[in-house]
């Protein structure tokens, strides 16, 4: 959320990124309620002085019963007081939680995604000289997934990943937090239930409550993103401004109820009701410049992943009307789909200043000692199985058979998935990763345990 003091004195500016990012927000009726929580807090203050002067007076136990009843409506009026500013406390924190960030101003405006500003491209999307299969086609054929009885087992949009797929997901996201942790990222195991503080720290509520999933009988919530319980992991804690950047690197289910998306992507493992994602999350000292910075670091190392995966993609500029209420900018890579010739959103890369933890309460102290809050970016590493698209219609050969980029043959301990699972493959060991992969300067395990 936005420091209320920034929105009594700069209400246009509040208006104006509301409009741009299609949100629908009545900034005078916030202000309404806010000079009346002033009121009736100097209101209170004003009674309360006025009751505690009078019990050191004349409202003692020998007082008269005219004075008595005084004070009894004084105490009355208080009470009222009370509930009226709780109630309009309360009003004014729902139209808080609403107020949307304000978009850099190199962000372009636009109403959709459609819209979205390609600003760098890498990679050649492949030219294939036979007649190349989509990803459903491919990963039937090579028996790596099931969606007729996914959806018998678990609803619309289900799946079941079986054989060779089950192996090259896990090889994925390990390979994925294998290269972000070179970076210096503290790995993460993060909860898929949580509770609803870092939902509305990350600002998805309360404006996409609809999108997620609701156990009611212990009031927890089934997480869209890791970064949603990074967010609340630090919530109420000042820290000290020389653990800063806080740097994770988290793995978790994710969950998404896909409302409104109803006859969109049907067809294969695009849009999902549960992936497995690998997210990184920064949180960084109160500072615009630092925060750009992180931004552009983490897109670079989300950018290592998919070029040593040898996917074609492209970087967008996302537009105001595709941002969320809580974002600042937005980068999208997107990566090439042959079968769609199009490029298709692969993960976002986002940073929010201090809008996010000013909703869960993250501050740090500065080197003067002044209390600050952090800011906060994240942007995904690896999310499955929606990777497994363009990397087998991009790798697919003229066989029916997916080649496995270089850089992931260590953790699958294969060159190519050419058929369905061997049946009977007791036979058959894998030992992923089958030799040690990459890690750059990273240290080893061992070599973490003993230091």
């Amino acid at each position: 959320m936005l420091d209320i003091k920034f929105i009594r004195t700069n209400p246009d500016i509040v208006r104006e990124a509301a409009r741009v990012k299609g949100i629908d927000l009545d900034v005078d009726r916030l202000l309404e309620f806010d000079a009346e929580v002033l009121s009736t807090q100097r209101e209170l203050e004003n009674a309360r002085a006025e009751l505690k002067r009078r019990s050191k007076g004349a409202g003692g136990p020998d007082a008269s019963d005219e004075v008595r009843e005084a004070n009894r409506r004084l105490r009355e009026k208080i009470q009222e007081l009370e509930a009226r500013h709780r109630a309009v406390e309360a009003a004014r924190q729902e139209l808080l939680l609403r107020v949307p960030n304000q978009p850099d101003p190199s962000v372009p405006y636009g109403v959709s995604s459609d819209e979205n500003m390609p600003i760098k491209h890498w990679g050649e999307p492949p030219s294939f000289d036979f007649p190349a299969r989509d990803h459903v086609e491919i990963m039937q054929r090579l028996g790596l997934v099931d969606t007729e009885r996914g959806v018998r087992v678990a609803g619309s949009r289900g799946y079941v990943l079986t054989g060779w797929a089950v192996f090259l997901e896990e090889a994925l996201l390990r390979f994925g937090f294998d290269r972000i942790i070179r970076h210096g990222f503290v790995p993460m195991r993060t909860p898929s239930l949580i509770r609803d503080l870092g939902l509305f720290g990350t600002g998805q509520f309360p404006r996409s409550r609809e999108q997620t999933y609701h156990v009611t009988e212990d009031d927890v919530y089934l997480t869209g993103s890791a970064d949603a319980a990074l967010t609340a992991f630090h919530a109420g804690e000042v820290l000290d401004h020389r653990s800063l950047p806080l740097k994770y690197a988290a793995i978790s289910p994710c969950f998404r109820r896909e409302v409104g998306s109803a006859g969109r992507d049907v067809r294969g493992v695009f849009r999902v009701h549960e992936f497995l994602k690998v997210e990184q999350y920064v949180f960084c000292v109160n500072d615009r410049e630092e925060s750009v910075r992180w931004h552009e670091k983490m897109l670079s190392y989300g950018e290592e992943v998919i070029q040593a995966l040898e996917l074609p993609y492209r970087i967008v500029n996302a537009v105001t009307g595709d941002l969320g209420p809580g974002h600042v900018k937005m980068y999208d890579l997107e990566c090439w789909v042959p079968s769609e010739n199009r490029y298709r959103e692969n993960y976002s890369d986002s940073y929010f200043l201090d809008w996010q933890a000013r909703r869960v309460n993250v501050r740090y102290r500065d080197e003067e000692g002044k209390v600050r809050f952090v800011h906060t970016l994240n942007n995904t590493v690896i999310a499955t199985p929606r990777i497994l698209i363009p990397f087998c219609e991009v790798h697919q050969q003229a066989d029916g058979s997916v080649r496995i980029p270089k850089a992931l043959r260590p953790y699958l301990g294969v060159n190519e998935i050419s058929g369905p699972w061997p049946v009977g493959a007791e036979h058959l060991t894998l030992t992923a990763p089958v030799a040690k992969p990459d890690r750059g300067a990273s240290p080893t395990l061992t070599e973490l345990a003993s230091s």
